[in-house]
């Protein structure tokens, strides 16, 4: 169950990037909460992961996940450059939290 906790903070840490992308274009309230309703979620998701996940590949896990959906939310959503190299770097981040799902 934790797993799936901490894969979901990083999913939240997404959203808190798109809804930050939302803040700076419409700055309003309802942005605003947004953002801090997506953070607030992933956080407590990851501290939730950490009572068996330990800190460190929590956290690594936790931000490759939230980079790597970052990084594909702009290409897809917000027209960034779909360069095969940004995408061998993502598959890069996302077998790195793999891999340390593996060894610990």
């Amino acid at each position: 169950m934790e797993w799936l906790s901490l894969i979901a903070a990083g999913l939240f840490e997404t959203s808190g990037v798109m809804a930050m992308n939302r803040l700076n274009r419409d700055r309003n309230a309802k942005s605003l909460l947004l953002l801090l309703g997506a953070f607030g979620a992933s956080f407590l998701a990851l501290a939730y992961a950490m009572d068996s996940i330990p800190m460190s590949t929590a956290y690594a896990i936790w931000t490759g996940i939230g980079a790597s959906g970052g990084a594909l939310v702009g290409m897809w959503l917000y027209g960034e450059s779909k360069d095969w190299r940004r995408v061998l770097f993502i598959v890069m981040i996302l077998g790195a939290a793999v891999g340390l799902k593996l060894v610990g």
